[in-house]
């Protein structure tokens, strides 16, 4: 070994040595109720498992299975006394190891029964201020008698005996169904649909009194198959009206009789379309088949506002299909325009298409199929081509809600037509939000039931970006702004609720029903910290690989959140536990600062802190080691030490001993070295992403990778050499970790 590589090989033991012991005396500043457990550490006591299910790697294992559910259904809707009537027949399919001795199904409209549980999970008292609609729907009208009124449950024209509890009914097998077997059943039911614009929900009815007309969104409208697999057997788990759904894919067959002068939309391919559409709206759908660029109108406002009066007595019956979707859903009225365009997704086209009444004009008509069309192809490129053969908006006022291949929005104008930003902009990010919804978790089929961020906040960092496309694509929409002004998915947007009281704020690893801020929690806080896993952590490189990935191997699959985590680190090669831990399952913030900055010297005499750190390790002589002792600003100006030597014989002769002339003309010549100390406060371990300003004015970024919290310190220390004065100093000066409080991120010099 060389002179010189022994010299630096034991000062890299000596000051390795005194920065554990320093790292040591800060431990102890984790927040979380387990503190035994290092941020850093490997997920194993969170992870289950890995099996023949699913793999360690995050994909689905050799043995992976998923049952099926094909629907057969006949339903009717009562345009005059707001009721339907359905019939369908389930063909279950057991792909799973074992044998069923019964199967459940989902009736989630049973959570608006008149004894529903759901209507007194939440405390009643009043706030200062009560909607008109809320104040009447729960207090005065007892009128509405919500709730599936199951007429029939048979086989092969046998009953088959049933309980139902609550929103799920238990259906018991003649024999147990085994492995690789098929049982169909039929179900009959009825129920009036609720108003949902007074009493809330996901679908339903609002009424137009100026004209006398309803405008229906139908979901949730059948007895649907509860999810078996491998994770929790069957998800039994009450709707409660927070938590979404868990559905099994399935094939769809699907007649739906309205009145005759209705439009309408659903799931699936119209099979029927030359004897619902008029030979206008037939001449008008071929157009849009090759039009790209601009939305051809199928049904005029002036032709829908004829509709409007005519109420007609005859019916019309839409036939639909639909393959390997989980839910079946339609919108219909008489008052509905209807446009269409085409959109190139990979090598298909795919119809983007919009159902809107007069009120949502004129900015449905202006922007509401070209976000279709920019969202479907924005989310292709960054997980795997849509699927599916549509993607319809649909206007229905206070509405938000998602369904394979349609989807219901809100985005009203005022009366005269005008309208504010808020609202285009409200209108167009809710069409992103929920066509991208058919991405996840239409096909990417998480359990929503336990698990709302899965598709809520993968959708909302989706969202995020397709947003800001849209602006750089659309500059005339955003009106002259720097960029879209998306809600949620930066990271500063998330801050204010990382940092309010904690008694309010859960793991985002919580049930969707234990929440108090669901937005912020499921939507907010996992979209802004994929942001900064792709922009701050990963690199978008590393990143759009993994989560392209992750997509691509659970597109028609039920995926985990382990199964996410890990296809996250297995396809990018960044190690992540510590980033699941802290911002998936500990409500920990982010707030990382400058503590001190002290300019450093070097004398060749002993100072009182040098001496004792060589005699705590044993070294007598300091010669041996050529050792110059460190002496702070803070220290001279204390009069610990005496005046600096501005020459160092010791180093000179050191480098002329040890490296030729060519070698000491190729070394840097920094003419001044600082101590930076910088610290966190907040549980939430981040990269230190610091910008330093020198005297002349130019600046350098440093990104310290976030391993300097390995420890549980506290506080940690670097060394910036420099042939400039450093005037000023900033931590995360693009705000790009969610850092919670900014005070104490800049240092200046003559602060």
């Amino acid at each position: 070994m060389s002179i010189r590589y022994a010299f630096f090989s034991v000062f890299l033991v000596l000051f390795g040595l005194s920065g554990m012991a320093q790292e040591a005396e800060n431990q102890g500043s984790q927040t979380s109720a387990d503190q035994t457990l290092n941020i850093f550490s490997k997920m194993t006591r969170e992870f289950a498992t890995p099996n023949q299910f699913r793999t360690a790697s995050g994909s689905p294992g050799p043995a992976y299975y998923q049952n099926e559910a094909d629907y057969k259904m006949d339903i009717k809707l009562d345009d005059r006394n707001q009721r339907l009537t359905g019939r369908e027949t389930i063909t279950y399919h057991n792909n799973s190891p074992d044998a069923l001795e019964f199967l459940w199904v989902q009736l989630d409209q049973n959570m608006r029964a008149p004894d529903a549980p759901a209507k007194d999970k939440d405390g009643s008292g009043l706030p200062p201020v009560v909607p008109a609609g809320s104040l009447v729907a729960n207090y005065m009208d007892q009128s509405y008698e919500g709730g599936f009124n199951i007429t029939e449950v048979s086989t092969g024209g046998k009953s088959l005996p049933y309980f139902i509890n609550n929103t799920m009914m238990r259906v018991d097998l003649p024999e147990p169904l085994q492995a690789g077997e098929s049982f169909s059943f039929d179900i009959a039911w009825w129920y009036n649909i609720n108003n949902y614009i007074l009493d809330g929900g996901r679908s339903g009815y609002e009424y137009f009194e100026e004209d006398g007309n309803y405008l229906y969104v139908m979901a949730q409208f059948f007895p649907r198959m509860a999810v078996y697999d491998d994770v929790e057997g069957w998800q039994t788990r009450q709707f409660w009206g927070d938590a979404e759904w868990a559905l099994p894919f399935g094939d769809y067959e699907v007649s739906i009789t309205v009145p005759a002068d209705h439009v309408l939309e659903a799931t699936g391919d119209l099979q029927n379309r030359n004897q619902v559409y008029s030979r206008k709206m037939m001449r008008r759908f071929e157009e849009a088949k090759d039009s790209y660029d601009q939305p051809v109108i199928i049904v005029t406002q002036q032709e829908a506002e004829e509709a409007e009066k005519s109420f007609s007595c005859k019916t019309k019956t839409w036939q639909f299909k639909a393959e390997r979707v989980r839910d079946f859903a339609f919108a219909t009225s008489r008052k509905f325009i209807l446009d269409m365009m085409a959109v190139k997704v990979g090598e298909k086209d795919v119809m983007a298409v919009s159902l809107y009444p007069k009120e949502g004009n004129p900015l449905w008509e202006e922007f509401s199929t070209k976000v279709v069309a920019h969202t479907l192809q924005s989310y292709s490129e960054k997980t795997f081509d849509y699927p599916y053969s549509k993607a319809v908006s649909v206007h229905a006022d206070r509405q938000g809600m998602e369904y394979p291949m349609i989807c219901w929005n809100h985005g009203r104008p005022n009366p005269d037509g005008t309208y504010s930003d808020a609202v285009k902009f409200g209108m167009i990010s809710v069409i992103m939000h929920e066509i991208g919804h058919n991405f996840f978790p239409m096909v990417v089929n998480n359990d929503e039931r336990e698990w709302g961020w899965m598709d809520e906040g993968l959708n909302a960092f989706l969202q995020y970006h397709s947003e800001q496309e849209f602006g750089q694509k659309y500059p005339e929409v955003i009106q002259g702004l720097s960029q879209y002004p998306s809600r949620r998915g930066e990271p500063a947007s998330i801050t204010r609720y990382m940092a309010g009281d904690p008694q309010y704020i859960a793991p985002i690893m919580s049930n969707p029903e234990n929440i108090f801020q669901l937005g912020n929690n499921a939507y907010g806080k996992p979209a802004a910290g994929l942001t900064i896993l792709r922009e701050t952590i990963m690199g978008p490189e590393a990143f759009d690989f993994a989560f392209k990935t992750y997509a691509r191997r659970w597109m028609f699959k039920h995926p985990t959140p382990e199964d996410f985590f890990r296809t996250m680190e297995d396809a990018s090669g960044v190690e992540l536990d510590w980033f699941w831990r802290g911002w998936f399952y500990r409500t920990g913030y982010v707030d990382l600062g400058v503590r001190e900055v002290q300019q450093v010297f070097f004398t060749e005499e002993p100072t009182p802190a040098g001496e004792a750190l060589l005699e705590r390790f044993n070294i007598s002589d300091p010669g041996e080691l050529d050792a110059l002792f460190v002496v702070t600003q803070d220290e001279l100006s204390d009069g610990q030490v005496g005046q600096v030597p501005t020459q160092l014989p010791r180093l000179s002769q050191f480098l002329e001993e040890n490296f030729n002339a060519q070698e000491r003309a190729a070394m840097n010549q920094p003419q001044y070295f600082y101590e930076v100390t910088f610290e966190r406060l907040g549980e939430m371990p981040m990269p230190l992403i610091v910008e330093y300003t020198y005297s002349d004015g130019s600046t350098q970024r440093k990104k310290y990778p976030v391993q300097i919290w390995r420890m549980g310190n506290e506080t940690v220390s670097k060394i910036v050499a420099s042939d400039k004065e450093i005037t000023k100093v900033v931590v995360d000066p693009d705000l790009e970790t969610a850092d919670v409080d900014l005070g104490n991120n800049t240092w200046n010099l003559r602060s």
